[in-house]
């Protein structure tokens, strides 16, 4: 039913944070390999097997006064005493803000649409592989963690400046015309210049964890961009290529 791929490399938690990860799920062989996928990619886990006991796990965002227990939650929808669903329900109602991730076996799209509209952020039908479950982790965590930054009025760099609340860009003091998947890989790029991005990465972000497609859309984003952003696009200063690694902005 499910499939656990051994690990080809150390564990991949996000740099500079060891995510701490709930995972709910009363069925005991799902959640030992659930917890054992997820060790091995760094992660640091915390289990419970009913609703009522992850409630009480997840405190409500005035009792956390800043510190939260965990960056995600991945929760069974068929549980004991307070099943998945009514949990979600009832975080969200709290305000407890925490990234869901919905493992379910029902798979309708009546099933996925009730799970994110009570306030999931993800949902995964059963049965699945445990290298999408971990892709689609770290995409949420990644994500949550780009959104939990405060967000500045403006962002520039050189001739560039990004208004981000306004969602607009100009260049040597000219509007640009930018579509909004380019205003978003601008906004990623200028809120961590100088890092470099995979394309897996960037579609991650920006695209989503549900894109179907191919990673080369990535590069005619930036093609399109660089056409908007650079006095020769063919020699680039604001968007940068790094071989056999990605992209870097500056």
């Amino acid at each position: 039913m499910f499939t656990l791929e051994p690990a080809k490399c150390p564990p991949r938690a996000e740099i500079g944070q060891m995510s701490r990860i709930l995972v709910v799920e009363d069925e005991e062989l799902i959640r030992e390999m659930l917890v054992l996928a997820l060790e091995a990619e760094g992660y640091t886990i915390a289990t419970a097997t009913d609703g009522r006991t992850a409630l009480s796990m997840l405190p409500t965002s005035e009792a956390t006064q800043g510190e939260v227990p965990y960056d995600l939650l991945i929760l069974d929808l068929m549980l004991p005493q307070v099943n998945g669903l009514d949990v979600c329900r009832l975080l969200r109602h709290q305000g407890n803000q925490i990234p869901i991730l919905i493992l379910s076996a029902k798979g309708s799209e009546t099933d996925r649409v009730l799970g994110l509209e009570v306030g999931a952020d993800d949902y995964l039908t059963k049965p699945f592989s445990m290298r999408e479950l971990v892709a689609r982790c770290r995409a949420l965590l990644r994500r949550q963690r780009f959104n939990s930054l405060p967000q500045l009025p403006l962002l520039q760099f050189k001739d560039v400046t990004l208004y981000s609340q306004e969602c607009r860009v100009t260049v040597r003091g000219e509007e640009a015309s930018l579509s909004p998947k380019e205003f978003r890989l601008l906004e990623l790029f200028m809120t961590y210049p100088r890092r470099v991005w995979s394309r897996e990465q960037l579609l991650d972000q920006v695209w989503g964890a549900d894109f179907i497609g191919d990673s080369k859309t990535v590069d005619v984003h930036i093609r399109w961009l660089r056409e908007k952003l650079e006095k020769d696009p063919s020699h680039p200063e604001y968007i940068i290529t790094v071989r056999g690694f990605g992209y870097r902005f500056g």
